[in-house]
């Protein structure tokens, strides 16, 4: 996580919990729940793509050798899906087979950062910033872990 320690961590929760109908419960609910988790509206400063897991880690290690950060990656129990925050209104306009978009008028559930929960959890806690995953960026890299699952599938390796 970008940022200095704890001060990073406070940014990054203000900046996810700014989303919350109302923000003080959002903290407040993140901070007394057992499972540390908040239901977050998408659409109004980030939307989530969500891939299937066989396809979201792939693409994490590829997006991650295209750029310095990424935005915030969440994963969910078991890493079967994993969601790349994205700009707000992607979610709209995405067309990809397998992959789901939750952008306005869909909830998503958010753990509070920098703390481990037996649910949801970050694999790119979001930095306080606002940085965001370029949603062009994500497309070319899932083409390529695609692809690379394809040939691992053929046997071909690294061909």
């Amino acid at each position: 996580m970008t940022g200095t320690g704890a001060s990073g961590a406070r940014a990054a929760v203000e900046w996810l919990a700014s989303v919350a109908p109302d923000p003080e419960a959002c903290r407040w609910e993140w901070e007394r729940n057992p499972h540390g988790v908040a239901l977050l509206p998408a659409g109004r400063r980030w939307d989530v793509l969500i891939l299937p897991g066989e396809l979201g880690r792939p693409t994490l290690d590829v997006l991650s050798r295209l750029v310095d950060r990424p935005g915030p990656v969440l994963a969910d129990f078991g890493d079967a899906r994993t969601g790349f925050f994205v700009p707000p209104g992607t979610a709209a306009r995405w067309l990809g087979t397998g992959v789901r978009g939750a952008g306005a008028g869909t909830w998503i559930v958010v753990p509070y950062p920098g703390r481990a929960t037996g649910a949801a959890h970050w694999l790119v806690a979001p930095d306080g910033l606002g940085t965001l995953t370029d949603p062009s960026l994500l497309e070319l890299a899932m083409h390529e872990a695609a692809g690379r699952l394809a040939r691992e599938d053929r046997g071909l390796g690294g061909v």
